[in-house]
């Protein structure tokens, strides 16, 4: 008996949702293990009943606005054919204003600093998540103190050593562990809040306001810390591709709005009866026999939010790689079913010692939580400026509308980083030297291929004229077909010219291939391949990929067969040339600029693993180019 198709739609509906509980919201869900323990953390905050009541509507209020009004109602309606996150924001924003191009790039410079501090978010996350939830071991037995570094060292250790295998099997925890996590954050919120119910007053945002105006001061150190319970927001947009808007939207107003909402409140009524708790108000809240199950549990929430945040490390990575931010990385993919599922050991090898060194160095989520604060305000308020471009050129609504629709936001997200930025000496420099790190050595690359293809134009033969010359007295044509990647339309490959000066023969069928990656995700296979005939057998190929396609050459030249080019793979060879970048003091760059550059160049992964070129069919040749 086949099932009904209604019934079918609402499974995988069903399913989307519970994926989405796990995967977007892991980060997120971890957030009540420190949020309110660093407000009052320290003496910062006194535990005054109004204090307390005071900061619980903040909290409600800053998720409301953050997360309900800008990400789920605002941010999620931008997307880029299907596609979210702040690469594809940028590219949706930078395409809105290209007849502006001093705006554009300006745009692209924010964008990109956006990106590069979001992997200073990949560090802090892993970190702060794994010790937030193994320092229950202090309540449970102040004794266990100093296993807390080392415990989560080694669950940090494991889950990057696991990353090779794939996300697959983590992947399939996800949401049931995640969905029982939100359970048990409600059940343990829901407790308290019966035993005290006044807490629920703080639902009024008078008690926020009255908070902020009789104490501005005490209330500006406080907003760095309330900001914590809204970490994670940005995967709500990041991950729409993956799962779509009524998924995020069903597991946010579904389940992890109220458990959240209810964990806090609950925490806000245990401090209302026992402050001398506000040193670890999460785990006060359970009873004494729960205390070391709930460990291992916060524990695999903490491995869950950290899975996500590496695992969009690697797709940004490969993003940032076809939309030339970065050079080729070695990329190995995980699943034979799903391409998106990938695994980039540069990437992951980098951020483990990143995050070993944050967790030794700071030692504690209390310390790392002021590293965390700025980097996820700087991401929030880059979001929301790329969103006012986007809706006013793109979507062309009024500027009033635009203004309207952003400028509230802003100023919230202007406010939490002020906040933050006070903290820059206590922690907050941490990601902003990984993030400037990062936009250097992206800025360095996508300024060094440009002067690449600069100084290629200067040298280039225009391939018409130069097989026009070469067919006046043409050289010993051979078996097979001979395919010459090149970075230049129109321009003939070094490959080629290399290839007639030492070998002296041309083979019987020529494809010069030109690789083009735009600010799209996807292009399809109707738009996939360009084709020009250039006369005696050789056609000059274009071929297009968004930046979340895989860019399989192979597979794209088998479109041709349609237009009368037929390639038999086991005729077929790949020619490129491996260029060898010379820094010289030409005024391109910064000289130590140019010498990263040339590094950088020089440790990439190989085109033939890039572009899927069949390692048995490839000639190389190399040239100097000084740049």
């Amino acid at each position: 008996m086949s099932a009904d198709p209604t019934h079918r739609t609402a499974g995988a509906l069903a399913a989307l949702t519970l994926a989405a509980i796990g995967v977007v919201y892991g980060d997120i869900g971890t957030s009540p293990l420190y949020a309110l323990k660093e407000v009052f953390a320290h003496g910062r905050v006194p535990l005054t009943p109004e204090n307390i009541l005071g900061i619980l509507s903040l909290v409600f209020w800053t998720i409301t606005v953050i997360v309900t009004l800008k990400y789920v109602t605002l941010i999620l309606r931008a997307d880029n054919n299907g596609e979210g996150g702040l690469i594809a924001m940028l590219a949706l924003a930078s395409q809105a204003v290209k007849h502006r191009p001093r705006l554009r790039s300006a745009l692209l410079l924010l964008g990109i600093f956006g990106t590069a501090i979001f992997f200073g978010d990949g560090v802090i996350t892993p970190a702060v998540s794994v010790l937030g939830a193994v320092e229950g071991l202090e309540v449970a037995a102040p004794g266990l103190h100093r296993f807390v570094v080392p415990i989560s060292l080694l669950v940090l250790t494991l889950l990057f050593v696991a990353q090779r295998h794939g996300t697959a099997v983590v992947g399939r925890m996800f949401g049931p562990v995640t969905l029982t996590w939100f359970a048990v954050l409600a059940a343990l919120g829901v407790v308290h809040i019966v035993e005290n119910p006044h807490v629920l007053v703080a639902l009024s945002p008078h008690h926020a306001l009255g908070f902020l105006l009789l104490h501005p001061g005490i209330a500006f150190v406080a907003l760095g810390s309330v900001v914590l319970c809204v970490t994670g927001a940005e995967a709500l947009y990041a991950d729409l591709g993956h799962f779509g808007k009524r998924p995020i939207r069903l597991a946010w107003f579904g389940v992890v709005m109220p458990a959240l909402l209810l964990n806090y409140f609950g925490q806000g009524a245990m401090l209302l009866e026992h402050p001398e708790n506000a040193r670890n108000p999460f785990y006060e809240m359970a009873p004494q026999w729960a205390l070391y199950p709930l460990i291992a549990l916060a524990t695999l929430a903490a491995v869950i939010a950290s899975q996500a945040l590496i695992t969009a490390a690697f797709s940004v990575s490969k993003q940032a790689v076809q939309l030339g931010y970065l050079p080729r990385l070695r990329l190995l993919h995980t699943s034979v079913r799903d391409t998106g599922q990938i695994y980039i050991p540069f990437i992951n090898w980098s951020l483990y010692v990143c995050v070993v060194f944050a967790v030794v160095m700071f030692g504690s989520s209390s310390a790392l939580a002021s590293a965390y604060g700025i980097a996820v305000t700087i991401d929030m308020t880059i979001t929301t400026v790329m969103t006012f471009f986007v809706i006013r050129w793109a979507w062309r609504l009024p500027l009033a509308v635009c203004v309207a629709a952003t400028g509230f936001f802003f100023v919230v997200d202007i406010v939490f980083f002020a906040a933050n930025a006070v903290k820059v000496l206590e922690g907050g420099w941490f990601p902003l030297v990984i993030g400037g790190a990062m936009f250097t050595l992206m800025v360095t690359w996508k300024q060094g291929r440009a002067l690449m293809s600069e100084r290629l134009r200067e040298e280039a033969i225009g391939l018409d004229d130069f097989l026009q010359s070469v067919f006046v007295s043409p050289p010993l044509r051979v078996p097979g077909t001979a395919v010459f990647l090149g970075l230049e339309k129109g321009a003939t490959p070094f490959a080629l010219l290399h290839n007639l000066k030492h070998n002296k023969v041309l083979h019987e069928q020529n494809v010069f291939v030109n690789v083009q990656h735009h600010e799209v995700p996807w292009i399809g296979f109707d738009r996939r391949c360009d084709v020009e005939a250039l006369g005696r057998d050789c056609w000059q190929v274009t071929l297009h990929f968004g930046f979340k396609n895989d860019p399989d050459v192979p597979e794209a030249l088998k479109l041709l067969a349609g237009r009368g080019v037929l390639l038999d793979p086991m005729e077929t060879s790949y020619f490129l040339s491996r260029d060898t970048v010379i820094p010289t003091l030409r005024g391109g760059m910064a000289l130590w600029r140019e010498k990263l550059f040339a590094n950088m160049h020089r440790n990439a992964s190989g085109a033939a693993d890039y572009l899927h070129l069949p390692t048995n069919r490839i000639v190389e040749l190399g040239t100097k180019l000084e740049i």
